[in-house]
């Protein structure tokens, strides 16, 4: 029986577990999060207790999630949980088309209808929502989350920690920092730096985060 433990029973940690479900590569799913025991279900799986118990799971559980929207938490948590000798595998739903050329890292996740093109390369902990597309040899750093209904044209670099908002557009060789936020509804057709923020069409930064 193949059984994977997802961490945050929140409204991400629905859909990374119904993806999980789709993909028909997981039997079992159970969750862990600091809301137990006030929390003991999600939708129909269990919460088996709070983050700090998962050490002792690790084999009734080798695969696990993380599934947190926060960027820099979720990276910091897949290092805690990889440390524990976890498993982090990438959660792919069917109807995503991911190129064979494109290469992915450990603990991605990518949602219904996703798009990601030919020599693609995506850091550990990515998450690639519903509907979005990444066209080919875009680079995306360790923790970013592009947000649904994105279209990121080729050549796009997006540094670790990033988040692109919903709907957002990205034209082509694009460089995108690190811990930047893209608004949603962006057109972005020109250099965005480290840690700001920005938004609007044409986007612009607006501000150090």
């Amino acid at each position: 029986m193949n059984q994977l433990l997802v961490i945050g029973a929140g409204g991400h940690g629905k859909v990374v577990a119904e993806t999980a479900l789709a993909s028909s590569e997981w039997d079992n799913i159970a969750f862990l999060d600091d809301a137990f025991p006030s929390q003991k279900v999600l939708l129909s799986w269990p919460l088996l207790g709070t983050l700090d118990d998962a050490g002792g799971l690790t084999e009734e559980y080798p695969n696990l999630v993380v599934a947190i929207g926060r960027n820099s938490l979720r990276l910091q948590l897949i290092n805690r949980f990889s440390s524990l000798g976890f498993k982090l595998p990438n959660i792919i739903h069917p109807t995503a088309l991911v190129s064979p050329s494109v290469k992915l890292e450990k603990g991605i996740v990518i949602f219904p209808k996703a798009v990601i093109n030919a020599e693609s390369h995506l850091g550990s902990g990515c998450i690639i929502n519903t509907s979005s597309t990444i066209d080919h040899d875009c680079t995306l750093g360790d923790g970013v989350h592009v947000c649904p209904g994105v279209n990121m044209a080729g050549g796009v670099s997006v540094g670790e920690g990033s988040l692109i908002g919903t709907g957002s557009s990205i034209i082509q060789q694009i460089q995108i920092g690190s811990n930047s936020v893209v608004g949603a509804g962006s057109v972005v057709v020109s250099d965005i730096g480290d840690s700001v923020t920005a938004f609007g069409n044409p986007a612009r930064e607006q501000g150090n985060r």
